[in-house]
């Protein structure tokens, strides 16, 4: 048999059902082998980035190992800003991009480079297939290392002459899936001994905790002790119900706030995550003075890998968090459930005021033009489906938009890990593949959806019923307000202008944009008008594009 037959093969062997891609000559190979195998969908995407993010998102809405085919040296060169971010989000995919035929490798042919050399510095593992011999036992370790913890890409470069050599060595895997480690108990004793004798406890929890399926466990625990919950700011999941009296909302990207916003709390439990992701430079650690810090993770790589933990434990999220709860209450004695209770309290009378006044923010700006993002957060939950999935790219509408939209359970949200812009249009296809049938509303800033403006035609190709939302300000308003943070860091006292961060001249015409790739669109100024449209787009079951002048940075 062929190298390509065992390659598809092995996609076949380990469940896989769709692979994203752009086609190029060197995966000519795979491309003539897919007649034989009608299980494994081809996904076309017209740019390298867009097949990449999207396989990450399907990645993250699936379970399922998520597999690219990218084009040699410039295909994958399209594609390293999203396989950036597709590490960040741990994302379990193998990249595979086609490599000329290796009898040229000496005369620099057309396309031709390192491959292996370009991808590693972004993948758990990078290799080049180098004889037939090698695919079965290369695929079988590429998926393996795809999801050892914690999960990531990897990268496999296919010769093409390679893939044409004859093998008497077939497809494989690595066996059945390991379970994970449970904690060790006196490991959980000594964390379940900080949180019981806590005076003002905190939890912080990362996407580790909704892909474990510990959410629940984790609101649980919160109860008894009383815990504030906060999340990461850069997030793809959701990590605990927005809703909850205890959940607060996600930390700043830099020290000082992060200090801040924790103010007088003693304990610190971490939950996985690779806390933190800084922006900016502040003197000093994220935690408050005194404060002791615990921490719980599925793999060792991440426990104590940036903080200096009293207590700290590696098993399974949700049994270890399980085991946590009845070893809080016997350590915590009958004085707990009482002042966990009046923790609460305080927490439920601080979440009815913030609710309060994002609705009396809303209603102060609700009849401005252009419309103001607390208007638009408010029509667009109003007018999204029960069911819906949303996909979240908002940039400088975020605050409002975490204020506005709620999600009880992972699986309603995606966000944008890793903080490369372009996720969003991207992401919100792969969703829509991995949750077939189920409406998915992508909200997208305007300077984010250029970076990948071309998942529209992949939408309309294959029907997906997504509605895309694109808040037009016509500018990159974050990086403006990132320019006054920066300014006023390093003592700069200027009233220059905001450079090159203006999108006019022209302005950009997404309704003509969406029309030329077959997704029919609409363009609203009128915020009267938000609710109805999106509503009938959702009805529609067909991919939409809303086009939203929203207000600019004042």
């Amino acid at each position: 048999m062929r190298a390509r037959k065992v390659f598809m093969d092995s996609l076949v062997a380990h469940g896989v059902e769709r692979i994203f891609g752009n086609p190029g000559t060197t995966e000519s190979p795979l491309l003539d082998s897919l007649a034989a195998y009608p299980q494994l969908g081809y996904v076309t995407v017209l740019q390298e980035s867009v097949a990449l993010c999207a396989a990450s998102y399907y990645a993250q809405a699936t379970g399922k190992t998520g597999v690219v085919s990218l084009h040699v040296a410039p295909g994958l060169g399209n594609a390293l800003g999203m396989l950036y971010c597709a590490m960040r989000a741990n994302s379990p995919l193998v990249v595979t991009a086609g490599q000329q035929d290796t009898r040229l490798r000496l005369a620099d042919p057309v396309l031709g480079h390192d491959l292996v050399a370009m991808a590693a510095p972004l993948v758990k593992w990078s290799v080049e297939v180098a004889r037939g011999d090698e695919m079965g036992p290369i695929l079988a370790r590429a998926f393996k290392v795809a999801h050892d913890g914690p999960p990531g890409p990897v990268f496999v470069a296919l010769p093409i002459d390679v893939m044409e050599q004859e093998t008497q060595i077939a497809a494989t895997t690595a066996g059945p899936v390991r379970d994970k480690p449970l904690a060790a108990r006196r490991a959980l004793e000594r964390i379940a001994g900080l949180l019981a004798s806590a005076q003002a406890p905190a939890i912080v929890a990362g996407d580790d905790v909704a892909r474990a399926g510990a959410v629940a466990a984790l609101r649980d625990l919160a109860e008894v002790v009383g815990a504030t919950v906060w999340g990461e700011s850069l997030h793809m999941h959701t990590a605990f119900p927005t809703a909850d009296p205890h959940f607060r909302g996600g930390l700043p990207l830099e020290a000082q706030g992060i200090r801040k916003m924790l103010g007088e709390t003693d304990v610190v439990l971490l939950v996985g995550g690779p806390f933190f992701e800084d922006v900016w430079y502040a003197p000093g650690g994220p935690f408050p003075k005194g404060a002791r810090i615990a921490q719980l993770e599925e793999t060792p790589q991440r426990l104590a890998y940036n903080h200096a933990l009293a207590a700290g434990a590696v098993g399974d999220l949700a049994e270890a968090i399980g085991a946590l709860v009845p070893m809080v209450q016997a350590k915590g004695g009958a004085g707990l459930p009482s002042a966990a209770a009046k923790r609460k309290a305080s927490l439920a009378a601080l979440k009815e005021r913030e609710t309060a006044a994002q609705r009396e923010r809303a209603e102060k700006a609700w009849s401005r033009i252009p419309i103001s993002m607390p208007r638009v957060m408010a029509e667009l939950s109003a007018a999204a489906p029960p069911d819906a999935v949303v996909v979240e790219e908002s940039i400088t509408a975020s605050i409002d938009f975490a204020r506005t939209f709620a999600f009880s359970e992972p699986g309603r949200y995606f966000g944008a890990r890793g903080g490369g812009i372009g996720q969003g249009l991207s992401g919100a296809v792969g969703v829509a593949i991995g949750k077939p049938g189920v409406p998915v509303l992508c909200i997208s800033g305007d300077g984010s959806a250029m970076y990948s403006i071309q998942a529209l035609w992949t939408a309309a190709h294959l029907g997906l019923p997504i509605v895309f939302v694109i808040l037009a300000n016509r500018e990159y308003r974050v990086l403006k307000h990132n320019i006054d943070v920066y300014r006023q860091r390093f003592g700069i006292a200027s009233q220059e202008p905001y450079a090159h961060m203006d999108l006019t001249r022209p302005p950009l015409g997404f309704v003509e944009m969406a029309a030329g790739m077959g997704v029919a669109a609409t363009r609203l100024s009128d915020p009267a008008a938000i609710g109805p449209v999106v509503a009938a787009a959702f009805k529609s079951r067909k991919p939409y594009l809303v086009e939203i002048a929203i207000e600019g940075k004042r």
